[in-house]
């Protein structure tokens, strides 16, 4: 019988996709089900390899199907051993490894609730997220280790190889015992350490719709050597990059350091990736690094996602791999909703456009009042739920032939002398100007017109005479005369957050700040 992997056609994903299909891609049933067993126990064969790991330092780790099973079991059994219960959180800040591995499978083996967290939050972070899910272990390294205690968080074990290798008399096998909707794992959406962001529940079944993703966002298959250099403790990292193409039994790479697009590349050689899915700013990074041509690649398909990628970098992407890069479009608390569907060979990949929705799923982009907009109209876009249409509090539109397009966030939106500005289009703009590397724009306060266009630009080399005038004409020339950047600054680096992504928010506080400042 033909499975949903089988198909990778966009008419073939229409016609074929349904919940029953989705759930015939795995062992469990609504009532049994276990993210660890369908990720990692149910592919033990052999040394099929897992993971490929590309550490910072140069390192390669490879980690085999089999080993993550046994040592991840093993695990399960001294949580249970340590008084863990179904339920309990245990907290997990640990780069990618062989021991964060261990520890977010032997946790939800246990039956108990997963917390990824940055390895880059100090103490106030950590406590914010301490108080707010009680984790009754703290599993981390010993560099960590004693901020972890700082930001109050009791049962803090170091959890190292050699921690692992003194589990070696525990059972091999685990016998897990939970449900679809058992909470698997708590994520926290990326916000700032000062503030804290929502935490998302996900339960075990969560896996079999993030499937859809999987399929028709970033194209995994089996067969494929994917690779997903994001943090593992944002949901992109975690669920499209691990816990997706392991459900598959399809080998995944990850970076595990301090991000460097030079070591990133190599690794990409090195391992013969086929499937690449990365943040934007990734691929800027891979582009500004200059190295990217010393290399050799095997990819067939490629992603992005977190932030619209600019048409400089996107051309230049499919010019180094020679395939189009694909946009997947979603939430933390929605998931993915629109996509491109790499490797899908009867659907365009039109420059700028996010694609279409996911089977199953219906997206609309709606004016103020909740009346549909106009092909072209910006409006926010919108995905039906059970109870109605949900605000995903991001603009877009949508064209004549239903690709979608996005405009930024609804608090992004800039309005100058009654006209809407989409800071996401005045950014594209600004980064085909061949001397600027990054760029953000926000809208600041005008007597006059209300808000101006302010650009915030990274440059690449240092900045020179009449540079900010050149920004702007291109600006004019490529948008309309009255969207270019009025006021433009040349900065350093810009703002993000601990995700990677711009924050733009950070620039406008600083705006306000500044002009009250001057007032």
């Amino acid at each position: 019988m033909a499975r949903l992997t089988d198909f990778t056609s966009y008419a073939d994903a229409q016609a074929h996709f349904s919940k029953q299909a989705l759930w015939a891609l795995f062992d469990g049933d609504r009532n049994r089900f276990n993210i660890a067993h369908e990720c990692i126990d149910r592919h033990v064969d052999g040394d099929a390899v897992a993971l490929r790991i590309a550490h910072a330092d140069g390192r390669d780790e490879i980690l085999s199907f089999a080993e993550l099973a046994r040592r991840s079991s093993q695990l399960a059994h001294h949580l249970v051993a340590m008084g863990v219960e179904k339920g309990d959180r245990v907290a997990v800040m640990l780069e990618p490894s062989l021991p964060f591995y261990c520890a977010l499978f032997g946790v939800m083996k246990a039956g108990a609730v997963a917390v990824p967290m940055f390895t880059l939050f100090g103490p106030d972070g950590i406590r914010l997220r301490v108080e707010d899910c009680t984790p009754k272990v703290f599993l981390t390294n010993a560099e960590k280790a004693e901020e972890a205690r700082e930001g109050g968080a009791q049962n803090v074990i170091v959890l190292d190889e050699a921690f692992l290798d003194g589990l070696s008399g525990r059972p091999e096998t685990f016998d897990w015992d939970t449900a679809g909707d058992d909470l698997a794992v708590l994520q926290y959406t990326s916000g700032t350490t000062r503030l804290l962001p929502a935490a998302v529940r996900h339960t075990h079944r969560s896996l079999v719709t993030l499937m859809v993703a999987a399929l028709y966002a970033t194209g995994v298959r089996p067969g494929d050597r994917f690779f997903c250099p994001s943090s593992p403790a944002w949901g992109h990292g975690l669920w499209h990059g691990t816990l997706a193409p392991l459900a598959l039994g399809v080998s995944t790479g990850t970076f595990s350091g301090r991000f460097d697009a030079v070591r990133l590349l190599k690794a990409l050689q090195d391992f013969r990736i086929t499937n690449l899915s990365a943040a934007a700013t990734h691929y800027r990074m891979m582009r500004n690094s200059g190295a990217a041509e010393r290399f050799t690649y095997a990819i067939e398909k490629l992603s992005f996602t977190g932030e619209p990628i600019d048409t400089e970098t996107a051309q230049y992407v499919e010019r180094l791999f020679g395939t189009k890069v694909c946009s997947m479009y979603g939430t933390t608390e929605i998931g993915v909703i629109i996509a491109n569907y790499p490797g899908a060979p009867d659907l365009e990949v039109r420059e700028g456009a996010l694609g279409k929705a996911v089977p199953g799923v219906e997206v609309e982009v709606h004016r103020a009042d909740g009346s549909r907009a106009a092909p072209g109209e910006i409006g926010e876009l919108m995905v039906r739920k059970r109870d109605g249409w949900f605000p995903t509090k991001d603009l877009g539109r949508i064209d004549e032939d239903g690709f979608f397009y996005h405009a930024g966030r609804a608090d992004d939106v800039i309005i100058s002398a009654g006209w809407t500005m989409s800071a996401v289009e005045i950014e594209d703009a600004v980064l085909r100007h061949a001397d600027v590397a990054e760029c953000a724009a926000i809208g600041v306060p005008d007597e006059t017109r209300g808000q101006v266009v302010k650009a915030f630009v990274v440059l690449k080399g240092k900045p020179r005479e009449g540079l900010a005038e050149e920004i702007q004409d291109l600006v004019r020339n490529k948008l309309s005369r009255h969207e270019y950047p009025r006021q433009v600054e040349f900065v350093a680096s810009l703002p993000k957050t601990p995700a990677g992504k711009v924050n733009r928010k950070v620039l406008r506080d600083r705006a306000r700040e500044k002009m009250q400042g001057a007032a």
